[in-house]
């Protein structure tokens, strides 16, 4: 059965940090800039009011017989005004980080203020996967790039998707034995983008969009669900047994796994995935693609 995560704070978040910078000096600034919009994205949570979603008995039965995920990702519901503080907050981080990250943040900011850009039109169309708004919002913002508003739009509203799943996770089943075993979130359907290994071994998934976390087989593609031994193979890099990669031979796809009873430190998922960059580079050069639907 996949543990809660207690609520970690932005000082712990920082803590983590610290302690993969000794592992990795070289990601020390990349590091520091996802910690401090992690941590600021947890603070955020103190101040989030979302209505819980009621779910018929009868909605549950049939989506648990069909594994159907809970909800689409068009479901998830956002406090617009915790959202839009973090929005601002996030830019104002950003402006500090690298030059297009910077660049672009600001442009941001500015066509924020002016009014040009609402905050409820950039969640919902990310919610909706409306590319066609996304681009004619970089066509009239000069210095804005897209990738970055990507990932600034889905970082505003990233404690919201995590804290609205906490709450669907309720209508799962709590028997240990009950393993989602298909290729996507069993809340909004997303893939997972980290895999984590716990206490005897037990497999937990990690949502690359909201973030929530289930039990999975160990023999199994999270991906295509392969379940062929001969055909689900893992390796390791530079003999670091604290993470791997599994691969599979069927869909040639990758995911990170963190082995978490080789590991002695507070452990949070997304710097995890910023700490194993070179596990996705090492991945794509063996011939392997990524799972991974959300920039982080």
């Amino acid at each position: 059965m996949t543990q809660k995560n207690p609520t970690i704070t932005p000082e712990q978040i920082q803590s983590a940090a610290a302690s993969l910078h000794k592992r990795w000096p070289s990601y020390k600034p990349l590091l520091d800039f996802y910690a401090n919009i992690f941590g600021t994205q947890e603070d955020s949570k103190r101040t989030i009011d979302l209505t819980p979603l009621q779910l018929s008995d009868e909605i549950i039965k049939i989506k648990a017989q069909e594994k159907f995920p809970l909800i689409d990702i068009t479901d998830f519901v956002i406090d617009l005004p915790a959202a839009t503080t973090l929005l601002e907050e996030i830019c104002k981080i950003a402006v500090n980080a690298n030059e297009e990250m910077s660049a672009s943040s600001q442009a941001l900011a500015e066509s924020l203020k002016a009014g040009k850009i609402k905050p409820e039109d950039l969640f919902s169309a990310l919610l909706k996967g409306d590319d066609i708004y996304f681009q004619q919002i970089i066509k009239n913002a000069p210095g804005l790039e897209l990738k970055v508003l990507l990932f600034i739009t889905y970082s505003a509203i990233a404690p919201c998707l995590a804290l609205f799943a906490e709450q669907l996770a309720s209508y799962r089943p709590e028997n240990d034995d009950d393993v989602w075993d298909k290729g996507y979130c069993p809340i909004c359907g997303s893939a997972p983008g980290l895999a984590m290994l716990q206490n005897e071994g037990e497999r937990v998934l990690v949502c690359s969009f909201c973030r929530h976390e289930w039990s999975a087989r160990r023999i199994f593609c999270p991906f295509c669900e392969n379940t062929d031994s001969d055909t689900l193979q893992y390796f390791v890099v530079q003999d670091d047994d604290e993470y791997r990669v599994d691969v599979c031979e069927n869909c040639k796809r990758f995911i990170k796994t963190v082995d978490l009873r080789k590991i002695n430190r507070i452990i949070y998922s997304p710097l995890e995935q910023i700490a194993t960059l070179h596990l996705d580079m090492k991945a794509t050069e063996a011939g392997y693609i990524s799972g991974l639907g959300i920039p982080v």
